[in-house]
């Protein structure tokens, strides 16, 4: 029997990260979880080998090339490379938004990227039939008021996919961007405002369904598993309530 392809998800210890490693693991996947919280990755990829899959965890900071470069060594083939590690910081003006939070926000979302996608490209050509998957956001094709940092991060990522898509034709990997809109996890909205819940709250206030972790995680998957000769080139997630960036409804 052959062995199980191998797809590597970036940011696997929480939200869409942890649900799309559960989604690919029951898809078929050797996933590799990477992220900095090694506990977190840990207890994930236990859930999904008492699931009856295959998992294995890997801290990994995406901003260290050194780290990234090291790790890329473990691996002759990769099947899929999920790009999901990145998140906002602040939602301030571009007035007086922070430079640091600007600086972090690009070296997670792009950089950290980048650093992956490049340290595995050999790998998923190797493979006959990789997938580069780069988790932008809907911040990534318009901006709104307060978003300016994330939204340049996240159009960076945007901007990467299609030039890395270009460059690659004719090569045996496929290059898909997922680009969720409002998604309700545990975290994102509370690291963005700093652990302040009531901040957090804020952002959900009223929409009766946002987007969940699965829901993005089924798409991956859904983009993932197509024939290898039908390529995703954009697939924008949002829940029925968002209409755009700006645009929500809320029963208030």
């Amino acid at each position: 029997m052959a062995p199980s392809p191998i797809a590597v998800v970036t940011g696997a210890s929480s939200g869409i990260g942890a649900a799309t490693a559960r989604s690919l693991a029951a898809a078929g996947y050797r996933v590799v979880l990477t992220a900095r919280r090694e506990d977190r990755i840990e207890a994930v990829a236990k859930e999904i080998d008492e699931a009856g899959h295959q998992a294995t965890a890997y801290p990994l900071d995406v901003t260290d090339r050194a780290a990234v470069d090291e790790f890329a060594t473990a691996f002759k083939k990769v099947a899929v490379l999920v790009n999901n590690a990145g998140g906002a910081l602040g939602a301030d003006p571009v007035a007086t938004g922070d430079p640091a939070d600007w600086r972090t926000m690009y070296e997670t979302n792009v950089i950290g990227t980048l650093n992956l996608t490049q340290a595995l490209l050999p790998a998923l050509e190797a493979s006959g039939d990789g997938t580069v998957v780069v988790v932008s956001s809907t911040a990534g094709h318009g901006t709104y008021e307060g978003g300016g940092g994330y939204v340049a991060a996240k159009h960076g990522a945007h901007v990467l996919a299609e030039t890395l898509r270009l460059e690659i034709v004719g090569r045996p990997v496929r290059v898909i961007e997922i680009a969720p809109g409002m998604v309700k996890t545990d975290e994102f909205a509370l690291t963005r405002f700093g652990g302040d819940t009531e901040k957090a709250a804020k952002v959900y206030q009223g929409v009766a369904e946002p987007l969940t972790a699965d829901d993005v995680a089924e798409a991956i998957t859904w983009t993932v598993t197509r024939p290898s000769h039908v390529n995703i080139d954009l697939l924008v997630v949002r829940p029925r309530a968002q209409a755009s960036n700006s645009k929500v409804h809320r029963d208030l």
